[in-house]
C-alpha cells in the first residue's frame, strides 16, 4: 500500500504494538484480540475480521470461531472471513450454517516420492537423505531436523561440494538469517532448513525450497488432567499437514515422505483445545460470562473431565465464588496476562511485600528458558557456568539472580537491597505457594525421588535445576514447590525450590489438604497441621482419664471426618 507501518497499517503482537489513530488495517495474534475482547466483548471497533490458517486449531482460534458465533447474531453488520483447507471447510459451514464458500484450486504439486519403509527410523533417516541430496550436488535448499549432526558429517564430505548451512527455523531468534557469505571462488553454498512441526509456517518465509523431506511424524505436548502434568507423544502428522508440505516445495521441487504411498494419515490436526491445559481458557470465558457474551459454541468441545479439572483448580485459586462465578479476586486474575496460577502468586505478592521478585519470576518462567542445552563434551562446562549464579532456595531465585546480572550487565541502574534477605525469602516463597501449592512434591528416600503428593507420581529434579547439578555436594530439600511436571523420558519436575510444611499448611486452602489422595507425606503434612505428640497424649490421657476425655477424642476425630467428606 506504500504507507509507513504503525499509520494505516499496523500490527499488535505479545508485549508490542505498533498503531495508530490512523491504522485501517490491523495484524494481530489470535490471543491478543481474545484479550482485547475484555473490554470489547462484541469487537465494536472492527468492521471485518479474518482468521487466517484456521486449521491449525490453536486453542484461541478455536475459541475466536466459537464466540463470533454468538457475537454475529448481536452484530450482522460485522463480517468475518475463515482462511482454511479441507477438511476444516467442511467443519466450518457446519458450525455457521449457510456462509459462502471460495475455494481455491492449489497450485501444481510437487513430484512426491515415498518411501516403502516405515518411520521407526524417521529422525535418522531424514539426516540421511540431507546428506545424500548434498553429496549428488543437487541444486537447492532443504527443509527438515537437526543442526548439529549435519554440520559434523557434512564437513566430512568434503569442502569440494560446496559449504552446507543448517538454519533453525525457530520463532523468537531473529526470523530467517541471512544468506551466508559465499566466496567469488568458493562452492555454491546449500541452505538446510530446519524445523518442528510448530514452527513450518516460517518456511512460508524462504524462497527457491528445492526439496522437502516429510517424516511423517510429529512430537506433541499432551496434557493429562488427572496429573496436571504434559507428556511428549511422537504421533502421526495429519493428512492437510501432509499436502501442505508438497505444495510448499512447489512444481519444480521434489518433496520426499518418508512414509508408504498408503499410509492412512489422520484427516485433520487434532484440535490444541482437546489436548491442553483449558484452566486459563475457562477463566476467560468466565470474564466473558459477565461482559455479556453467551456459551461459547465450540467447534469441537473439550473432554468434560479436563472442564472438571479448570473448574476445581480456579475454585482451590478462590477464583470462583460459591455459586460458580467469577470472584473478586477471578476478575482481577483475568485481567492478567498469565496463568493463572501464576497470577494468583503475582497478586499475592503484593500481600507479602515482594511484587518485584515476583514479576522477575514471572517474566523468566514465561519467557523461553534462559537455560541453552550444550553441545557434546561440554556439560561440565556449562555446569559451572551455571553454578555461578544458582541460589541455595532454589531454582525460582536462581532466575532472580540471572535477571539481576543482566541488568547489570546492561549498565542500567539496578538496585534490591531486600533480595536475598530471611524475610524476603520467606516471603517470595509464600507468594509461590499461594499460586502453585498443588504442585508440591517430597524427597522420599534421600536421594532425589520426588513423591508428588496430587496424585501420586514419582519424578526427578531436572538436570538444569540447581539441585539437579549439586544435589551430591549440598543435598537434597525435603520438600519443594515446582513449576511444572512432564511426562516424559526423563520424568522430571522444572523449576524447583524448597519450601516447609509449616509455610505449605499455612497457605495452601485446608480445603485442597484434605482433598490429597492418602498418603506418607500426607500424614506428615497432617501432623503439622495437628502435632502427633499432642494426639498421642490425648490417646493416653483418654485411657486413663475414663470417658469424658474419650468422648472428646471420638469427637474431635468426628469433626475430622465430617470436614473431609463434606469437602469430598
Amino acid at each position: 500500500m506504500d504507507v509507513n507501518i504503525g499509520h494505516e497499517v499496523g500490527y499488535t503482537i505479545p508485549l508490542e504494538t505498533c498503531c495508530s489513530s490512523e491504522t485501517v488495517l490491523r495484524y494481530c495474534t489470535d490471543d491478543m484480540l481474545l484479550r482485547e475482547m475484555m473490554s470489547d466483548p462484541f469487537l465494536e471497533h472492527y468492521g471485518v475480521i479474518v482468521i487466517d490458517q484456521a486449521h491449525e486449531r490453536t486453542v484461541s482460534t478455536d475459541i475466536l470461531l466459537g464466540l463470533l458465533k454468538d457475537i454475529l447474531l448481536q452484530r450482522p453488520d460485522l463480517r468475518v472471513v475463515v482462511l482454511a483447507i479441507p477438511p476444516m471447510t467442511a467443519k466450518l459451514l457446519s458450525h455457521y450454517g449457510h456462509i459462502p464458500l471460495i475455494s481455491l484450486e492449489p497450485s501444481s504439486p510437487a513430484r512426491v516420492v515415498h518411501s516403502n519403509s516405515g518411520n521407526k527410523d524417521y529422525f535418522y533417516s531424514a539426516l540421511r537423505l540431507v546428506l545424500e541430496i548434498h553429496r549428488t550436488k543437487e541444486d537447492g535448499d532443504e527443509v527438515h531436523c537437526a543442526q548439529s549432526i549435519l554440520q559434523r558429517e557434512g564437513t566430512r564430505l568434503g569442502a569440494d561440494l560446496g559449504q552446507m548451512v543448517p538454519v533453525v527455523l525457530c520463532p523468537g531468534h531473529g526470523g530467517l538469517p541471512p544468506v551466508p557469505t559465499v566466496q567469488p571462488d568458493s562452492k555454491r553454498s546449500r541452505r538446510v532448513f530446519l524445523s518442528t512441526q510448530k514452527d513450518e509456517d516460517m518456511w512460508w518465509a524462504t524462497e527457491s525450497i528445492s526439496f522437502v523431506i516429510d517424516t511423517g511424524v510429529q512430537k506433541k505436548m499432551v496434557y493429562n488432567p488427572r496429573i496436571r502434568a504434559n507428556s511428549e507423544v511422537l504421533r502421526p502428522i495429519s493428512q492437510c499437514q501432509a499436502d501442505l508440505r508438497k505444495q510448499l516445495s512447489g512444481p519444480t521441487s521434489k518433496c520426499f515422505c518418508l512414509y508408504p504411498e498408503d499410509n492412512r494419515l489422520p484427516a485433520e490436526n487434532s484440535p490444541q483445545i482437546l489436548e491442553s491445559n483449558i484452566t486459563p481458557t475457562v477463566l476467560f470465558l468466565k470474564r466473558m460470562e459477565i461482559a455479556g457474551l453467551g456459551q461459547c459454541d465450540f467447534i469441537d468441545r473439550p473432554d468434560p473431565e479436563g472442564l472438571m479439572q479448570a473448574l476445581e483448580e480456579l475454585d482451590y485459586l478462590a477464583a470462583l465464588d460459591d455459586d460458580g462465578n467469577l470472584s473478586e479476586i477471578g476478575i482481577i486474575m483475568s485481567e492478567i496476562p498469565l496463568d493463572p496460577q501464576m497470577a494468583k502468586a503475582l497478586l499475592a505478592s503484593c500481600e507479602f511485600d515482594c511484587v518485584c521478585e515476583m514479576l522477575t519470576i514471572a517474566a523468566m518462567l514465561t519467557a523461553p528458558s534462559c537455560f541453552l542445552e550444550p553441545p557434546a563434551g561440554m556439560t561440565h562446562e556449562a555446569v559451572q557456568c551455571h553454578r555461578k549464579f544458582q541460589h541455595p532456595e532454589g531454582d525460582h531465585f536462581t532466575l532472580i539472580n540471572i535477571y539481576n546480572a543482566f541488568k547489570q550487565s546492561q549498565r542500567e541502574q539496578f538496585s534490591e537491597p531486600s533480595f536475598g534477605t530471611k524475610t524476603n525469602t520467606h516471603n517470595i516463597k509464600r507468594a509461590l505457594l499461594a499460586g502453585f501449592f498443588m504442585q508440591i512434591a517430597r524427597d522420599v528416600d534421600g536421594s532425589g525421588n520426588y513423591f508428588i503428593l496430587t496424585h501420586k507420581h514419582v519424578a526427578n529434579v531436572h538436570p538444569l535445576s540447581g539441585y539437579g547439578a549439586q544435589s551430591h555436594k549440598l543435598g537434597l530439600p525435603e520438600w519443594v514447590v515446582f513449576h511444572d511436571y512432564t511426562l516424559s523420558e526423563n520424568n522430571c519436575i522444572r523449576t524447583v525450590s524448597e519450601i516447609s510444611p509449616q509455610v505449605f499448611i499455612q497457605i495452601a486452602p485446608l480445603y485442597f489438604f484434605y482433598n490429597l489422595p492418602p498418603s506418607e507425606s500426607k500424614d506428615i503434612l497432617q501432623d503439622v497441621l495437628d502435632p502427633g505428640g499432642k494426639r498421642e497424649e490425648e490417646k493416653q490421657k483418654a485411657a486413663t482419664t475414663g470417658s469424658d476425655a474419650d468422648s472428646g477424642c471420638a469427637a474431635g476425630a468426628t469433626d475430622v471426618r465430617q470436614m473431609r467428606d463434606s469437602v469430598t
